[in-house]
């Protein structure tokens, strides 16, 4: 089946999060690249945080360069955010995101931990391990049910709040395997590229970040850090 960039994300956005992911996600799929997330985060004052991908999961240091420096005029333009920013563009990671149909079908076997927008069978939050997933629904199975309860939950993914994979042995050795079959010039587990901008004007859990480059204001000198979780 064909990549599609731009099928169906399920995940809870604030209005202003829609808002800009409908203003980024023409540029990105331009590109050829995906859009997985945009985040509206309160690091060094206020990070607009954009995640994607490209048709292999993967996006490299080059790949958030490239992006950052077609959002970034974009942004400048369309202007949606009233005050201060930065601009953070980064892979989604080895625990990443979970927004799309396809994820959790590339994830199957795999443990994740899955917020609902609304109460289902009097719970809200869900972890457990990947068994089944189509275009309408995933399948996990849990393993703190009561005895002689059916430990497997399917969950609309229409009802998603946020969704994301659980670091583990197993997620990590996966990771390992790819990396080895498509080796990069960074060795991090995620890129990102961090950018002041120009503008005048409840999660489950933080993501880990490494290999950070953050442009000056002037957008002349490129200093290149790296961050241990």
């Amino acid at each position: 089946m064909a990549f599609d960039l731009t099928e169906k994300r399920y995940l809870k956005e604030t209005a202003l999060e829609a808002r800009i992911a409908r203003i980024i996600e023409p540029v990105a799929n331009d590109l050829g690249y995906s859009l997985v997330r945009v985040k509206m985060l309160q690091e060094n004052g206020l990070t607009l945080q954009i995640m994607a991908e490209d048709e292999n999961g993967r996006f490299a240091i080059t790949d958030c360069e490239a992006l950052s420096k077609e959002v970034s005029p974009v942004l400048d333009v369309e202007d949606p955010i009233d005050r201060e920013y930065h601009l953070e563009v980064s892979s989604p990671g080895i625990d990443r995101p979970l927004v799309r149909a396809r994820d959790f079908t590339a994830y199957v076997g795999h443990e994740a931990k899955i917020e609902l927008s609304d109460l289902l069978d009097g719970r809200r939050r869900f972890r457990g391990i990947i068994k089944a997933a189509d275009d309408e629904t995933v399948t996990v199975t849990l393993p703190d049910v009561p005895k002689d309860t059916d430990p497997d939950y399917t969950l609309p993914l229409r009802l998603l709040a946020e969704a994301k994979l659980v670091m583990t042995d197993k997620l990590m050795d996966m990771a390992q395997v790819d990396q080895e079959k498509f080796p990069i010039d960074d060795d991090e587990d995620i890129e990102t590229v961090e950018l002041p901008a120009d503008s005048e004007e409840g999660t489950l859990d933080d993501d880990p970040e490494a290999g950070t480059a953050e442009d000056t204001a002037d957008h002349k000198t490129l200093d290149s850090e790296q961050e241990t979780n």
